[in-house]
């Protein structure tokens, strides 16, 4: 009897990584699209990211019950609770860059067929959409590998996205750039959306080093800050 409840722990465990696999991957899905509306000022595409937002919440929604009822039901030790405690935040975490995404091609459908702001803006806020891209890509590829040395390159790139979003601001302030007051609030919005998308990249990266290590690490809170 032991034996058949473990195997069957075991099929919710693997079942809880690849709906974790599926959800990762959806995200970076997300904001590759949700870039490309903005690119592009495709209204098609910006309708993609946010009827596609819904599956993502339903899968964060589908692995908080599982991660619930395995705690409850299996009640896990070691490796196998830090296993779903991981997935469950990881799972948080993921539904939140959906929502980001969501956000970005919003804001693309609201211009449309205008871009959200002028250059050279845009083509800062570009830059910083094509690393958040490149950040989802590989958070899709860590979720799926559970590379360590992935993780700490996603870390790593992070510093990028700050430093292009402290530029943003300089961009957005700087009067020859002579934006108006929707564009101004349309690129504070960008860049905080994509800012916190790197963050939530780093975040991932950590609980996944946590998951595979056991060490511990800085954890990127909601508000921007490390815990």
């Amino acid at each position: 009897m032991h034996d058949i409840f473990s195997q069957i722990f075991n099929q919710e465990l693997k079942q809880l990584g690849s709906d974790l696999q599926s959800m990762a991957a959806q995200v970076a899905t997300a904001i590759e699209r949700a870039s490309e509306s903005l690119r592009n000022g495709d209204l098609i595409v910006a309708e993609q990211v946010i009827d596609a937002d819904e599956r993502i919440n339903d899968l964060q929604r589908d692995i908080d019950d599982m991660c619930v009822m395995l705690l409850a039901r299996q009640q896990p030790v070691a490796d196998n609770l830090r296993t779903v405690i991981s997935a469950l935040r990881m799972a948080q975490t993921l539904e939140r860059q959906g929502d980001l995404a969501r956000h970005l091609a919003t804001i693309a459908r609201g211009r449309y067929p205008e871009p959200p702001v002028p250059e050279p803006v845009l083509g800062l806020i570009l830059r910083m959409a094509d690393l958040a891209v490149r950040a989802g890509a590989d958070v899709s590829r860590l979720v799926a590998t559970q590379d360590l040395e992935l993780a700490a390159t996603i870390e790593a790139n992070d510093a990028q996205m700050d430093a292009l979003h402290r530029r943003s601001f300089q961009m957005i302030l700087d009067p020859a750039n002579e934006l108006s007051r929707q564009q101004v609030v349309d690129a504070v919005l960008m860049g905080r959306f994509l800012e916190r998308f790197g963050d939530h990249s780093t975040s991932v990266a950590r609980r996944m080093t946590y998951l595979v290590s056991g060490t511990t690490a800085p954890v990127v809170r909601d508000d921007g800050g490390a815990r």
